[in-house]
């Protein structure tokens, strides 16, 4: 049997129930640790954030600052600046990492299969042809085949300036 060797996975598993109280997209923006909180662009009402968890290489969100549960809640600058850095990060994930498509979307409430459903966010998720492979399939196990901290060097030089 072969092994595929998957170690950040584990965080994942050991905290997807336990809640402190917080909100990472509230907290996270808050700290001067851009790349180890993985965070891309900061704009005015919004910003960039890679999925620490990614269903795919380059899986990235755009999160308005405004904690709220309800897209409706943004106001007409939250939201235009919302729609401009999905914009931004399908530019720079093109000229980066030349996906041939992209899942975009959000997912609002624990129902919809939010993991964080008390924080709007949109997905940014590149695919490329043939991405979905056995792997997923037989294995229920998807391979993200870069390192996160990798990844982000790779990116962030394309959101500046943004």
């Amino acid at each position: 049997m072969e092994k595929l060797w998957a170690p950040w996975r584990m965080e994942y598993i050991q905290n997807v129930d336990k809640k402190d109280g917080g909100c990472i997209f509230c907290d996270l923006p808050k700290e001067d640790r851009d790349r180890e909180n993985l965070i891309l662009y900061r704009g005015s009402t919004c910003f960039v954030i890679m999925n620490r968890f990614p269903y795919n290489n380059g899986h990235l969100m755009a999160v308005p600052f405004k904690h709220t549960a309800d897209s409706q809640d943004l106001d007409d600058t939250e939201a235009l600046e919302l729609w401009q850095c999905i914009n931004t990060c399908k530019r720079v994930l093109k000229e980066k990492i030349h996906p041939d498509g992209f899942n975009i979307g959000m997912n609002l409430g624990r129902t919809a299969g939010a993991g964080i459903d008390q924080h709007v966010h949109m997905h940014i998720v590149p695919r490329w042809n043939g991405d979905t492979n056995f792997m997923p399939v037989i294995g229920q196990t998807k391979v993200i085949s870069q390192a996160l901290l990798a990844s982000y060097d790779q990116l962030q030089p394309g959101f500046n300036p943004c």
